[in-house]
């Protein structure tokens, strides 16, 4: 059995990092919170995967993160996953335009709007970001 790597933390840093076990706006954030005030308990890395239900190599890393950024480093960095195919502020009125041209045939648009664009996308896409467009419009989604 190798090393067990503990973390030593001050009372201002465990006091930080239950506050964001109890109240962090995403669940992987607690999640990971959690991770560094198990590990400075003194457990391994396999007692605090089973727990957490992650790879023991996963606590190590977010470890470390921690080690190297502090709280920040435990946040979800911007950027992740996929893009979306429309962007509200830069393709609105294309799309607009190209609907309002072929109002009767949205199969028609979808085409034409993938020649101008350049990239492809299905039906259902546009449908949803029209959706999103006159749900926003009509002051529907407000909270």
């Amino acid at each position: 059995m190798g090393k067990i790597r503990t973390i030593e933390l001050s009372a201002a840093h465990r006091q930080e990092l239950e506050q964001g076990y109890r109240s962090g706006k995403s669940h992987a954030f607690r999640l990971r919170c959690h991770l560094v005030l198990l590990k400075s308990e003194g457990r391994t890395s396999e007692q605090v995967a089973q727990i957490v239900k992650v790879n023991p190599v996963t606590v190590n890393n977010w470890l470390t993160r921690y080690q190297a950024e502090g709280m920040a480093g435990l946040k979800t960095k911007p950027g992740r996953g996929r893009k979306p195919v429309f962007e509200p502020a830069r393709d609105l009125e294309q799309v607009r335009k190209a609907v309002v041209a072929e109002r009767q045939r949205l199969s028609q648009a979808k085409l034409l709007l993938e020649q101008q664009m350049g990239k492809g996308f299905s039906l259902r896409t546009l449908k949803r970001f029209l959706k999103k467009l006159s749900a926003a419009t009509n002051g529907y989604g407000k909270e």
